[in-house]
């Protein structure tokens, strides 16, 4: 008999969060003149004897420094509240090395990176003589993640690859020349982390390009990716809705607001 494949526990924890407008999200803006906050997540999935984190969210230094941004608590350190600690964790995946996934790395002294390699590539090429497109990274995070190389702990993936069975990684591009998404096998089907394929829900449902983009056609044929490798709609999870933590339910009573547990079933949202 094949081997199951391992059905994994799924958290979005929940560290910052901005204010900001509709227009600020849609490429071409937005006629309605209404606001849209924010929020900023890592995630991590449990389950098959591994623990896997997905992107590392940034510092409270590095929010200071770029401002406009609420620092609510440090991802790392609440990852604990989940019983994860972060030097026993072997895997975490990059999705991609902007500053609100990359940042809180060196956290992780025993993991395993991984990574697309065009997104090193991208993110220590020539489009980083541009300030549109350098802007979001932070130079001291990518230096680091070069360090890690040099000590072999970097794994790089071209397009899809698996982390551990039941987690695989996907490329898409669009918002990064090696953005990823992460796909998860939990006990209500696969579900989807879309990081920045899709920033909030409305991007990928009705095929608006978020406004941060490194090929805007990339961005939209991500958007077919994300509902390809879900069970359903309802399975993929974007990367900075705050209606994340609305859908779902909470990690338990004292993480309200904190973490939110996406294998399970959505408490509410529109009928997919």
């Amino acid at each position: 008999m094949p081997t199951p494949i391992p059905e994994y526990e799924v958290y979005a924890v929940r560290y910052a969060t901005r204010n900001g407008q509709r227009r600020d999200h849609f490429i071409g803006g937005d006629p309605h003149d209404a606001p849209m906050p924010m929020d900023y997540f890592v995630w991590v999935a449990i389950g098959g004897g591994r623990t896997v984190v997905i992107d590392t969210g940034f510092t409270e230094d590095v929010s200071n420094k770029r401002g406009g941004r609420t620092y609510l608590r440090c991802p790392v350190q609440t990852l604990e509240r989940l019983n994860v600690q972060a030097d026993q964790v072997d895997d975490v995946i990059l999705t991609h090395l902007h500053y609100d996934h990359a940042g809180n790395f060196d956290r992780f002294p025993s993991a395993r990176f991984h990574l697309q390699e065009s997104e090193l590539s991208y993110a220590t090429g020539r489009y980083m003589h541009y300030p549109r497109l350098s802007h979001s990274f932070e130079v001291e995070d990518v230096c680091g993640l070069v360090r890690l190389n040099y000590q072999q702990r970097v794994y790089f993936h071209n397009g899809q690859g698996q982390v551990a069975p039941g987690v695989s990684v996907h490329w898409a591009g669009g918002h990064t020349a090696g953005l990823q998404f992460v796909r998860i096998h939990t006990k209500r089907g696969w579900v989807v982390l879309a990081s920045d394929v899709s920033h909030f829900y409305e991007n990928f449902e009705k095929n608006r390009p978020f406004s941060s983009a490194f090929h805007v056609g990339q961005m939209l044929e991500g958007f077919d990716s994300l509902r390809t490798q879900a069970s359903s709609l309802a399975h993929i999870v974007p990367g900075h809705d705050p209606l994340v933590m609305k859908r779902y339910p909470a990690a338990s009573s004292d993480l309200d607001g904190v973490a939110a547990r996406l294998d399970d079933t959505p408490l509410d949202g529109p009928d997919l």
